[in-house]
């Protein structure tokens, strides 16, 4: 997910450019990117639980939503994040490209820059304007009870990406797109096992709170690591909030407060860096001295892991157009829709990161 739930300060210059995939340099420490966008064809997201079983599933009318045709149709997308980091730059990207690409009449865009307020003003503005269709990317798991609500009022459905919501689905949302969190949290666990021995002390910089790619990342890694590796102790937790400059400053207090740290596993890449940034301040060598595993894939990270700099990568793949645009289609052609609509997501390890590049977004 790989929920960013970062919070932090960008120019609008920065944010153009971004939009623009241009590098960042110059126009913030904490994020950086040279392609957030990376070649799409290879890293196109692949749906684990593609259908509903026969007569199951949110339907139309179990909904009850008029029919639509999305070529005739506004379309409101609603993200949650400044788009300063690659996963936000990409999945906001491919919700545009797909909405061109099958020729949406007109799609309405938002950003709450990390502010659940904004957020819920946001979905209610582009229901002001005629949204008949809503594609959001929650901030957190809760809060959004109003925006649903103003929603559901009008009978627009809403689909969620990328973090689920503590509310009923077919009722208060559609259907939730995203990886299963709990999985990556587990094979982030097995990529530290297999670099670490199983041995060590490791630091978790876990995301932003409320949201469940936090709970889930850290559960599926803690409950692993406590079954499959016991001499693998995890001794401190603390947030780096998705922040690749909060992940840094985690980092440099933890090798002072807990200087016999083997091994970091970051919830995702941009605290990864912010990590890697850290340890080499201080005189050490990020992948060899001290293990990183980290989740998201971004192409910043995987050179990273080409380097030797990190020792494994969990995908989240933001790239959610198609999918989105495609389950809404099913949808309005009668299909049943499941609850969750997972998708698979790949690794990175130092034996495939260099060739898989072109991949990484």
């Amino acid at each position: 997910m790989t929920l960013p739930l970062r919070s932090r300060t960008f120019s609008v210059a920065c944010v153009v450019a971004a939009t623009a995939a241009l590098a960042l340099t110059g126009c913030s420490k904490s994020e950086t990117t040279d392609n957030a966008s990376g070649d799409s064809s290879q890293g196109a997201q692949s749906v684990k639980t593609p259908s509903a079983p026969a007569g199951e599933g949110c339907t139309l009318s179990t909904y009850g939503a008029p029919k639509l045709d999305l070529e005739n149709a506004v379309v409101g997308f609603s993200q949650s994040e400044k788009e300063a980091n690659p996963f936000r730059i990409a999945e906001t990207r491919s919700i545009k490209d797909e909405a061109a690409k099958i020729g949406v009449k007109k799609l309405l865009t938002t950003n709450a820059q990390s502010q659940l307020s904004k957020q819920i003003s946001d979905i209610q503005d582009m229901l002001a304007q005629g949204a008949q269709f809503l594609i959001v990317a929650p901030l957190n798991s809760d809060g959004l009870e109003p925006a649903f609500q103003a929603a559901a009022a009008k009978k627009v459905p809403v689909l969620t990406i990328d973090r689920k919501v503590n509310a009923a689905a077919c009722k208060d949302y559609l259907a939730f797109l995203g990886s299963d969190f709990v999985e990556q949290g587990k094979r982030a666990a097995d990529a530290m096992i297999k670099a670490t021995g199983g041995k060590g002390k490791v630091a978790i910089l876990l995301g932003s709170s409320g949201n469940s790619v936090t709970t889930d990342r850290t559960k599926g890694f803690v409950d692993q690591v406590g079954a499959a590796a016991p001499g693998l102790e995890i001794v401190a937790q603390q947030t780096g909030e998705f922040a690749r400059d909060k992940g840094q400053q985690v980092m440099e207090q933890l090798i002072q407060s807990k200087p016999d740290i083997t091994a970091v596993y970051a919830e995702n890449d941009e605290m990864a860096l912010g990590a890697v940034t850290a340890l080499k301040a201080a005189g050490k060598t990020p992948g060899k001295d001290v293990k990183i595993v980290s989740i998201d894939g971004t192409r910043n990270a995987v050179q990273a892991l080409a380097n030797g700099e990190l020792n494994a990568v969990i995908e989240s793949n933001p790239r959610f157009g198609p999918l989105a645009f495609a389950t809404a289609q099913k949808f309005y052609s009668g299909e049943g829709i499941p609850e969750d609509v997972i998708i698979s997501d790949r690794e990175y390890d130092p034996s495939n990161a260099k060739d898989s590049l072109g991949g990484a977004y």
